[in-house]
């Protein structure tokens, strides 16, 4: 049955770490995995934390730490000697070690790799956390069973079992020539099928798809779910087989990706979640808080210089925050569809003028029903003029609004920028300002005719 963390089993938990109650505790948490365990470290203090951790048996405290929030582990880390910390990554994966000790000052790093005693994990450690963050050097395992194509099946087996116990899952065998360069994959199927004395190179597979270090972790996810892979290899400028990459790290990449993505649509700057300190949350709002602030300003001073317009005709204020709305609204619309679709590559990136059409047709059939909706409410509360004044504003901001909600996001993809943000406050405030104008120059134009 799945744990799910309450109110009344933290705090039956922070009583019983009151009491120093380690039996009670330990016979808790044997029960519960280790996601479960930090989530319940989330949510207590530093001291309360590093009891509950120092309860927890070798093999899965490193898996713990792992799941800790960020600044949870951080602070967690800092209560450790460098000694400690070494024994923690001693009991990790190379790339999960990688990660935690890359979050630590430079000269804590150095000390900490100083204590590590596998030498072999040591050096692992210390070449990932060279790679550049974001690149599938740093997102890679070192952990992985190779063999040479000239080799027999039978060695091969033997050199599986010799190299097993670094390998917790085991995939595929990669095959390597004499300069280690890969150049192929054994099933281990295939391997298991086949005689004890056939040659690798005779029964591996040549066509082993690969990324090479510098590659981006964002084209590595694509390129694992296009292809539906679970692992993928990963090789150096010079072809030599150096880690792999495994599925669930590519899915921390998706989660990480998706989660900016949410926060850079909703205007937030940062990478920051709801357990983050007051200042850095505030911190990472604002910013797109004054722009939106400023264009609150421009559109109030745009409303002021017509302000003896609308003294004449009062009736045309009711429907200042409709129009606005209305332009957000689409405009968010537009944008969200286009950053979806770059975002899983279901759409190309220079495809601007059919996607441009295709939105604005969209915008066309929406803003005529809108239209003519809004034409029937305005006439039956005050007279024609108005109907037709709000209609036809109505209507030229959707449209307005459709070709910016596509056409600012496909631009700012084009200029590498992220084209979330334009799912955010800049085009809701830039539709909010463009929608006011367009609404007092037609309101003028046809109460000036007619």
């Amino acid at each position: 049955m799945q744990f799910e963390l309450t109110t009344e089993i933290l705090d039956s938990l922070k009583h019983s770490i009151e009491l120093r109650d380690a039996a009670s505790l330990k016979a808790i948490l044997q029960d519960l995995y280790a996601p479960d365990i930090a989530g319940i470290i989330n949510h207590l203090n530093i001291e309360e934390a590093a009891f509950i951790y120092e309860l927890l048996d070798d093999e899965t405290a490193p898996n713990v730490l792992l799941e800790l929030d960020d600044d949870t582990r951080e602070s967690l880390l800092a209560t450790f000697s460098s000694k400690q910390i070494a024994e923690q990554l001693d009991n990790m994966d190379s790339d999960d070690a990688a990660d935690v000790i890359a979050e630590l000052p430079e000269d804590i790093q150095e000390e900490v790799l100083s204590h590590i005693e596998d030498i072999e994990q040591a050096s692992d450690i210390a070449e990932l956390i060279n790679y550049e963050e974001g690149t599938a050097g740093s997102l890679m395992a070192k952990e992985l069973v190779s063999v040479y194509a000239f080799e027999t099946v039978g060695q091969c087996i033997e050199e599986i079992r010799r190299q097993a116990d670094n390998v917790d899952v085991m995939y595929a065998v990669y095959v390597v020539d004499n300069n280690e360069k890969l150049i192929g994959m054994l099933s281990l199927k295939k391997l298991i099928i086949s005689h004890p004395l056939a040659r690798i190179e005779e029964i591996c597979e040549p066509d082993v798809q690969s990324v090479k270090t510098s590659t981006t972790s964002e084209e590595v996810s694509e390129f694992m779910q296009k292809y539906d892979l679970v692992v993928l290899p990963v090789v150096d400028q010079l072809g030599r087989l150096v880690g792999r990459i495994t599925i669930d790290d590519v899915v921390d990449v998706i989660r990480e990706t998706a989660d900016e993505n949410i926060q850079r649509m909703s205007g937030i700057s940062d990478d920051v979640d709801s357990n983050d300190r007051l200042w850095r949350l505030s911190r990472a709002r604002i910013p797109w808080l004054l722009v939106g602030m400023c264009g609150g300003i421009v559109g109030s001073r745009i409303i002021g210089t017509y302000e003896d317009h609308i003294k004449i005709h009062p009736e045309m204020a009711y429907f200042i925050p409709l129009i606005g709305a209305m332009g957000g609204n689409v405009g968010v619309q537009s944008s969200a569809i286009i950053v979806q679709g770059l975002a899983n590559n279901t759409m190309l990136a220079d495809n601007i003028a059919p996607k441009l059409v295709k939105e604005l047709g969209v915008g066309l059939i929406n803003g005529l029903i809108c239209a003519f909706l809004i034409w029937g409410y305005a006439y039956l509360i005050e007279d024609w003029k108005l109907a037709a004044t709000v209609s036809a504003a109505l209507l030229t901001v959707i449209l307005c609004a459709s070709f910016l909600g596509t056409f600012v996001p496909l631009t700012m993809n084009r200029f590498k920028i992220n084209p979330a943000l334009a799912t955010g406050p800049f085009v809701t405030t830039l539709n909010d300002i463009i929608g006011i104008t367009i609404y007092f120059l037609i309101g003028r134009l046809l109460y000036a005719v007619f």
